[in-house]
């Protein structure tokens, strides 16, 4: 069992031709089930080709015709991915991850917005995950995305973090204390993303093969806040928290898109205390995050 994927999901990779996604898609062939999940590809200028033994489609249509395939992952270029993001919307997939850096926020804007209108019209809702996030990892069964399969374990720790570099370190932590992980979600850092941190805590809520959680955030917006506020009042399993960025002075923006403090609220301390409130373990220490999951279980 696990969130959003598992050994039996059917992927297509849309940019599969492109350097990013050629090396990419060889990558998660090779991790665990991969071979059998990962089933299509798209470019419309080379549909009736393979690549890795993997077929090219014209459109994210005809390849989940052909193939059943319900999730996508996205390697084009920031240019066409808000447009590829719709094209798998409007083929009504199940989830989409998008790991392109670099989307103008004004793509991303209109394509979300698109999203809502579709959803309120009673077409299917289609989960997004990204843009410029590392994917995410069912570990033994699946990964999609930009992870580093080797340094996870099968186990029973959620991870959802939307820095992809500390997603991989409290992994490797877990790993390393012979902890397993139940899935490793890393939602990206952009402004206007698809799940949220609140989205993923739902779902590991849900889930009866995770046993408690490890939540990193970042500095920027209310995301956090706002998970933390819903895990108080819902979650059923202990969470660690961590927020990247304490040091980082207000007004600046830093290196990802969607951490920008405007103060107040959204400070990492600001967020760490809301996050201590609603009972999480908190640490200021990101080399501390498996040491004090551990001491929850």
């Amino acid at each position: 069992m696990s969130i959003l994927i598992n050994k039996d999901t059917k992927v297509i990779t849309q940019g599969i031709t492109g350097k990013t996604g050629q090396f990419h898609t060889e990558k998660c062939q090779e991790y665990a089930n991969g071979k059998a999940c990962f089933v299509a590809g798209v470019n419309p200028k080379k549909a009736g080709e393979t690549i890795f033994d993997i077929p090219i489609f014209g459109s994210v249509k005809d390849a989940k015709q052909q193939t059943g395939a319900t999730v996508s992952v996205i390697y084009v270029p920031p240019a066409g991915a808000a447009d590829a993001i719709w094209e798998a919307v409007e083929a009504e997939l199940d989830l989409v991850i998008c790991i392109t850096e670099g989307i103008p926020v004004r793509d991303m804007l209109m394509v979300r917005n698109r999203m809502k209108e579709k959803a309120a019209k009673g077409g299917k809702e289609t989960l997004l995950l990204g843009p410029n996030c590392p994917g995410l990892i069912t570990p033994g069964e699946i990964k999609i995305g930009i992870m580093p399969g080797h340094i996870h374990k099968k186990g029973r720790v959620g991870v959802v973090s939307r820095s992809g570099t500390l997603t991989y370190e409290s992994v490797a932590q877990l790993t390393e204390l012979g902890i397993g992980q139940s899935s490793a979600v890393g939602i990206g850092g952009d402004p206007i993303n698809g799940l949220k941190h609140l989205d993923v805590m739902k779902l590991f809520n849900d889930d009866p093969d995770t046993d408690a959680v490890i939540m990193i955030g970042e500095i920027g917006g209310p995301d956090e806040a706002d998970a933390a506020l819903w895990c108080k009042a819902n979650m059923k399993k202990p969470v660690v928290g961590f927020i990247a960025g304490v040091t980082a002075p207000a007004g600046k923006r830093m290196g990802h898109a969607g951490a920008l403090i405007s103060g107040g609220a959204d400070t990492a301390e600001a967020k760490l205390a809301i996050m201590e409130e609603c009972g999480f373990k908190v640490t200021h220490n990101p080399s501390e995050m498996g040491r004090l999951l551990k001491s929850l279980l």
